[in-house]
């Protein structure tokens, strides 16, 4: 066995670092793990529409690294990474402080893709616990105000929200509010009626996505909201003004007001892992990273990268790129965890095999789709709960209650769902 002499130094807390560290103590590493983000919080993106809803609680779609990471082995360190030297094998943090690392595990996310004028500044984001907060505090003003206003032009203004992507974020945000906002605005007095939910998409909803597939239902489930969504597909934003966005469509230039602007417009590759020195041959054109099966970088074994980080090509379908979603992020961390112990023991370095179960999608309050195993497709109450039961099961608990060796989610679940799909 090699002694480690330095720590495991991993940068980035979402699905595949934390699990990562989560499975590395379970597995009683022997080594220190130091997990480093900037966020105090680990963020549970796919339920942010139920914290916004306040189906679940901060606390559960939130937690706090310092209690999910209680009674483990795993050091957390909240900071900002200024630069990675892969050749010296060194982390530096904007505060000075430096890690020589043993082994390094690359799982920074995405940033927003901010491709038009003025949407950095002039968009809300939705990608945190502070952006839901503040789209939260925003529409609750907005619809306030619409009720104590008389006049038709600021009402109108402020009773639009519109949403820019047509990706799952922006369809699932879409739909929530359409049943989320009629019930706010009805108990301030309001007039549902009023309301207006607009999604603008450059391309078909969903496409190029792996949700790809379920289009048709969404676009049906859109129009059965509260407030039915109103779709402008083929848009290209060219700009986002303060209460106004700009774009073109059929080669028409337009302008749509709005007081809410919403951007899940797409994403960017981390600065940081753009500025890795690493050849162009080693990375994708937006600039990911390639990895080997093992989810090693090719010229540097003591380095793993997973998650929005990296392309990583499914061994068992040549020339397809997993999808970067929280159940194969998770299987992603299992993988890198016990390498990282593999290397440690000179033992075998396992290929990432991902299981793909299925996919899940919230279509408004209280009813979802299930895909599972791309054989039974389960909508409405059912396909809900099978969601919620889904994300519930991979939501991380502290150390003393999470069993991190089990399935992102248990067989049953999904066949008796099946099950339950094909009787009736």
């Amino acid at each position: 066995m090699n002694e480690p002499k330095f720590p495991t130094v991993i940068l980035g807390a979402g699905f595949v670092g934390l699990f990562t560290a989560l499975h590395l103590s379970h597995h009683r590493y022997n080594a220190p793990v130091v997990l480093v983000d900037k966020n105090d919080r680990f963020c549970f993106k796919p339920l942010l529409y139920e914290y916004l809803s306040g189906e679940m609680s901060s606390n559960q779609v939130v937690p706090a690294y310092n209690i999910l990471l209680k009674g483990s082995n795993v050091g957390f360190v909240q900071g900002t990474i200024q630069s990675v030297d892969l050749q010296q094998q060194q982390v530096q943090l904007v505060d000075g402080t430096e890690y020589q690392y043993e082994n390094l595990v690359l799982a920074l996310g995405s940033v927003p893709a901010f491709f038009a004028e003025g949407a950095r500044e002039n968009a809300l984001s939705f990608q945190l616990q502070a952006d839901v907060d503040a789209l939260k505090n925003q529409l609750q003003t907005c619809l306030k105000q619409a009720v104590e206003s008389d006049e038709p032009a600021k009402r109108s203004r402020l009773l639009t929200v519109v949403i820019v992507g047509g990706g799952p974020a922006g369809v699932e945000l879409a739909m929530t509010l359409g049943d989320l906002l009629p019930n706010w605005y009805e108990a301030m007095g309001g007039l549902v009626s009023e309301l207006r939910i607009v999604l603008v998409s450059r391309g078909d909803i969903l496409k190029g996505d792996i949700n790809s597939h379920l289009g048709e239902v969404v676009k049906q489930s859109m129009q059965e909201r509260t407030v039915p969504i109103e779709l402008l597909i083929g848009a290209s934003v060219t700009a986002i003004c303060p209460n106004a966005i700009e774009f073109v469509q059929n080669n028409q230039a337009e302008r749509l007001e709005a007081e809410t602007i919403i951007w899940t417009g797409g994403t960017n590759v981390n600065p940081l892992i753009k500025e890795l020195v690493i050849t162009q041959e080693h990375r994708t054109k937006q600039g990911q990273l390639h990895v080997m099966p093992t989810l090693q970088l090719p010229d540097y074994p003591q380095v793993f990268a997973a998650g929005d980080c990296a392309a990583i090509i499914d061994p068992d379908n040549p020339g397809i790129t997993l999808p970067a979603t929280a159940q194969v992020a998770y299987q992603q961390g299992r993988v890198i965890a016990h390498n990282i112990i593999a290397r440690s023991r000179n033992h075998h370095l396992n290929p990432c095999h991902v299981a793909l179960r299925g996919t899940l999608m919230k279509l408004g309050l209280g009813t979802g789709v299930a895909n599972l195993f791309d054989k039974y497709q389960i909508g409405g109450a059912r396909g809900h709960r099978i969601r919620h039961l889904t994300y519930l099961e991979l939501l991380p608990t502290p150390l003393h209650n999470i069993v991190v060796t089990r399935e992102w989610i248990r067989e049953k679940i999904f066949h008796l769902h099946a099950e339950q799909s094909l009787r009736s």
